[in-house]
């Protein structure tokens, strides 16, 4: 598989640490020492997950390598829909006007993205599809508490797009070389420590310190396992893009990994927790920088939990 183009979108307000200081009395120091994170983003009165995805979508199809109609599949990823029934990769679909083509929506936390390229995998292989639009989006501040001072400052708005084809289209093509994606709800506190349930106060955290130590158990370890099934080493890793969740879990991921400080690939510190777009946004962010033969490894954890990697060589 390959990734042909990818594309993100991110609201205009910015919202820096002292808002939070002046809500709840969290210091921009605190804050900044505990998670990495100085602002982030937040989408307006008249935005929502499905309006973002639909910007990323709109400014992937600049650069789109064929026409939109030859689109046979479409994966939505959120774990913050705007609505239940309309899903995101409908709301996608109605705005690209491409009729009867499989249309489909995945949640697994932060580890959406990553399983959304999956779903593709397997369409794929059974040969139902051979282009197709992932779309990853969070509008975590529509369910957020920001009075909560555990886990409000941790979350951003964002979205994200990716066309991904079978064959080859383009020499800038980045190719999917290994993929893998495992649920760990049998581990620690997983069905407790982060939770959004809507009859109750918006996502909280109250294990943060058990989502944390799976986290720098996992992401390192499914690296690892992801470059050893294509014959690679921690030393053949160009640039390691961690799931946007703690600035200090993807230091101990690296420290883990013994790689150094500049093969991280952060957008944390100026967007906070974007959720399962977090990645994709960083992958589209630094596209430019990737040069030709280098690996890059995308590597998520998600509450539930979640977890995943995904190998990509330019």
């Amino acid at each position: 598989m390959y990734i042909n183009t990818v594309s993100h979108y991110l609201p205009s307000e910015v919202i820096g640490n002292e808002y939070f200081t002046n809500l709840n009395n969290l210091s921009n120091e605190w804050i900044t020492e505990r998670t990495g994170i100085s602002e982030r983003r937040k989408a307006s009165a008249d935005e929502n997950t499905s309006t973002m995805a639909i910007k990323a979508v709109e400014s992937l199809l600049d650069r789109i390598p064929y026409s939109k109609n030859e689109i046979d599949l479409i994966v939505g990823a959120t774990y913050t829909p705007y609505d239940t029934i309309v899903t995101l990769a409908h709301a996608v679909q109605h705005q690209l006007q491409i009729p009867d083509i499989p249309v489909v929506s995945i949640s697994s936390a932060c580890s959406s993205l990553l399983n959304a390229v999956e779903i593709v995998e397997g369409y794929f292989a059974m040969g139902k599809a051979s282009k197709a639009l992932v779309v990853v989006s969070d509008h975590n501040t529509a369910y957020y508490n920001e009075m909560d001072t555990v886990s409000g400052h941790l979350w951003g708005d964002g979205a994200s797009a990716l066309l991904i084809s079978k064959e080859r289209q383009t020499e800038g093509d980045m190719q999917i070389k290994k993929l893998i994606t495992g649920g760990a709800a049998t581990s620690g506190k997983a069905i407790e420590a982060v939770v959004l349930r809507p009859n109750d106060r918006g996502v909280v955290m109250p294990f943060g310190r058990d989502v944390f130590q799976n986290a720098c158990v996992y992401m390192p370890k499914v690296s690892q396992q992801v470059l050893q099934e294509c014959g690679l080493t921690i030393n053949d890793l160009d640039y390691l893009i961690p799931h946007q969740a703690n600035h200090r879990i993807s230091l101990n991921v690296i420290n883990t990994l013994g790689i150094p400080a500049e093969k991280l690939i952060s957008n944390i510190q100026y967007l906070g927790n974007t959720g399962c777009a977090g990645c994709a946004i960083a992958l589209s962010e630094n596209k430019e920088k990737f040069k030709k033969g280098e690996n890059i490894v995308i590597t998520v954890f998600g509450g539930g939990y979640s977890y995943g990697a995904m190998l990509l060589t330019i």
